[in-house]
């Protein structure tokens, strides 16, 4: 167990109060660009797909401006497909393995599925690398009603009418070094608990519902990204990040409960994506196919095997 007056903000066995989140606000700067790296792309894209502004972030002194790609001849007879990526911003994969997903394939699957993506749910984040919005809160743990995170509010509000049509839900994450190095240590400050550490699995990994598990629904996940990057093995204790592993690459948690984005919808398939763009057996061009292929691995397998299930 690690010493929690390692962090350099707030005082062990205190939670941070308004003072030293203001403090943590001021050492974020801003280290890539939301406009060149994640708007140039959907504005490419907008000849191809419709897209829709969902809502926006006043940061002063910033504003981001929050946009979902929708796939063309969007149709009420058939169900959707939702992607997420960049709930936590610094997990860059999961904002480039959507935009892929979306320029390579998307265009598959019209007339069979709506498709939904909203690839980048966290900009102010994305652009510092950090995984908590502005008020030093997870976006990943706050979707639930009357949240305190802008960013899962708006993207809860965009997804509300089609919660009970949604087939299939793939929210992208990475599980990187710096979750062992600088996020998990901050939220321990930030909480006024010791730091405990863990392990950081070397590969790809899904995250199930435990509530609703789809085990065959998983395991073709992790099949299809087999072929691209490598599948994280079970530590000692036969965990994933401290959860069992119920199959190889699989653990449950519980979506809803946690208030994860990936509970967000009441999808009969649904599942949360993770990389480790850390790897030596990885690039991030492997770490974003990784991901596309997760997606479409998953709405294959939907439309194969879920039609009946929405009814």
């Amino acid at each position: 167990m690690a010493d929690q007056s390692s962090y350099p903000i707030g005082t062990p066995g205190q939670p941070w109060g308004p003072a030293e989140k203001i403090e943590w606000r001021t050492r974020q700067t801003r280290k890539r660009s939301y406009e060149a790296d994640v708007l140039s792309v959907i504005e490419r894209l907008r000849s191809r797909f419709d897209v829709v502004e969902y809502g926006r972030l006043d940061y002063a002194p910033d504003s981001y401006r929050l946009f979902a790609i929708r796939g063309r001849g969007w149709r009420d007879d058939l169900p959707c497909a939702l992607v997420t990526g960049g709930v936590h911003g610094y997990e860059t994969s999961g904002v480039h393995g959507a935009l892929q997903f979306v320029d390579l394939h998307a265009t598959d699957y019209e007339g069979r599925i709506n498709l939904l993506v909203a690839p980048c749910v966290s900009p102010w984040a994305y652009e510092r690398i950090h995984r908590w919005n502005i008020d030093a809160i997870d976006p990943n743990r706050s979707f639930r009603d009357g949240s305190p995170a802008q960013e899962s509010a708006a993207l809860l509000q965009l997804v509300a009418p089609l919660r009970d049509r949604v087939l299939v839900h793939v929210d992208l994450h990475e599980t990187t070094d710096s979750d062992e190095s600088e996020f998990r240590p901050a939220l321990a400050a930030r909480d006024g608990k010791p730091f405990e550490p863990g392990e950081i699995p070397d590969g790809f990994y899904v995250v199930d519902d435990s509530a609703h598990p789809q085990p065959e629904f998983q395991q073709a996940l992790i099949e299809a990204v087999a072929k691209v990057t490598h599948i994280a093995p079970a530590d000692r204790n036969g965990e994933i990040i401290g959860s069992p592993v119920v199959a190889p690459g699989v653990i449950n948690y519980p979506l809803k409960e946690l208030g994860l984005c990936a509970g967000i919808t009441n999808a009969p398939y649904k599942t949360t994506t993770e990389v480790y763009p850390d790897s030596a057996r990885a690039t991030p061009e492997q770490c974003n196919a990784a991901q596309a292929a997760a997606v479409r691995a998953a709405i294959d397998f939907a439309l194969a095997h879920g039609a009946d299930a929405l009814r």
